[in-house]
């Protein structure tokens, strides 16, 4: 039998529509998950603000949370029943090319070219009433766990992954720059790993929450200069790490120099477009410092993210700006792409 579909797509610049859909009956090792949640990412926002040119209708929706209401023929049932409470990994990796088969899988040859299930639209898909996906990529969360707050294991992981790249060691000074939702991640997750954390942001607001997620010094960048301070507070030496989570091109230098010998910065956000700086080959070779980056998370990053946030490790309740009913999405990606705002949920059934 048919499952038929309600899918909230961009159709065009500033503009998502509710299109009905229709695909076919679940297959070997699927599972139909009625969506609960979905929370707005910046690769929806940039679509719909026409930043990213994609084709339209796009179909997105990453950072996803339900429950099972159908299972396809081959599902486990120690593992998998009707009813279970699950959020969604839905980020694709083709398990074939070179890196997903040395454990790169974040880094998937493929991972921009997401086959299209019959009947669907291209994009992530989980902007939907119901979703089809691999019972592989469902992880289950508890009863009394939000669907709302389940939704953004997806961000969490992409930190989880960021910082599992540095290695923070206990009594570290870790800079995280700007204290949007990832900036906030980084600063949760760098505490549980034992770091003395300072942000840099020029929003008080932000720098006010940071103090409360943990936090342990705030800058602000517009009223003193976050270099000169960042090596004062480390007797001259600069940080042991430093996290960029801003778009801003003029922002990487000035994470660089505030890494101290032997330090690690990471570039964490994407750049759109992409701004690219000059890096002193000599002051690399007599440093020894670190330069890298982080790109989306892998399935052992999701598996980390989803446990803390269903063990109470990490909350994400205060990262939640505001909730819309599926039928007031265009509302919900309007809100989202207002600077400033942090994460925008859609809710459903």
């Amino acid at each position: 039998m048919a499952i038929r579909i309600q899918a909230a797509a961009v159709t065009a610049q500033r503009k998502v529509e509710i299109l009905p859909l229709e695909t076919s009956e679940l297959r070997y090792g699927e599972a139909l998950v009625r969506v609960r949640a979905v929370a707005l990412c910046t690769l929806e926002q940039r679509v719909f603000s026409g930043v990213m040119k994609l084709p339209l209708p796009f179909l997105g929706g990453h950072e996803v949370t339900g429950d099972i209401a159908a299972l396809g023929p081959g599902a486990n049932p120690k593992m998998w029943q009707e009813g279970n409470r699950v959020t969604v990994r839905l980020l694709y990796s083709c398990g074939e090319c070179y890196y997903c088969r040395t454990g790169h899988t974040n880094m998937c040859t493929q991972a921009q070219r997401k086959p299209v299930r019959e009947g669907m639209l291209p994009g992530p898909g989980g902007l939907c009433d119901y979703i089809v996906v691999q019972t592989k990529d469902l992880y289950r969360i508890p009863d009394e766990l939000s669907y709302e707050e389940a939704a953004l294991t997806e961000p969490l992981a992409c930190c989880v992954h960021s910082v599992e790249r540095v290695d923070i060691q206990f009594g570290e000074s870790v800079v995280v720059i700007g204290g949007g939702i990832m900036g906030m991640n980084h600063i949760m997750l760098a505490k549980r790993r034992g770091a003395r954390v300072i942000l840099s942001e020029m929003d008080e607001d932000r720098r006010k929450l940071a103090l409360d997620l943990g936090a342990d010094i705030v800058i602000d960048p517009s009223g003193e200069d976050p270099v000169e301070k960042v090596k004062k507070l480390t007797e001259g030496r600069g940080a042991d790490i430093v996290f960029n989570t801003t778009a801003i091109g003029a922002v990487v230098p000035q994470a660089i120099e505030m890494c101290g010998k032997a330090g690690r910065m990471v570039q964490y956000s994407s750049m759109h477009p992409d701004a690219p700086v000059q890096v002193s080959p000599h002051m690399l070779h007599n440093s020894e410092k670190i330069l890298t980056g982080s790109v989306s998370p892998t399935e052992q990053d999701f598996f980390k993210a989803s446990r803390m946030i269903s063990c109470r490790v990490i909350s994400m309740k205060r990262l939640i700006a505001k909730t819309y009913p599926f039928a007031e999405v265009q509302n919900a990606f309007e809100h989202a792409c207002e600077p400033g705002t942090y994460r925008i949920v859609v809710t459903a059934g």
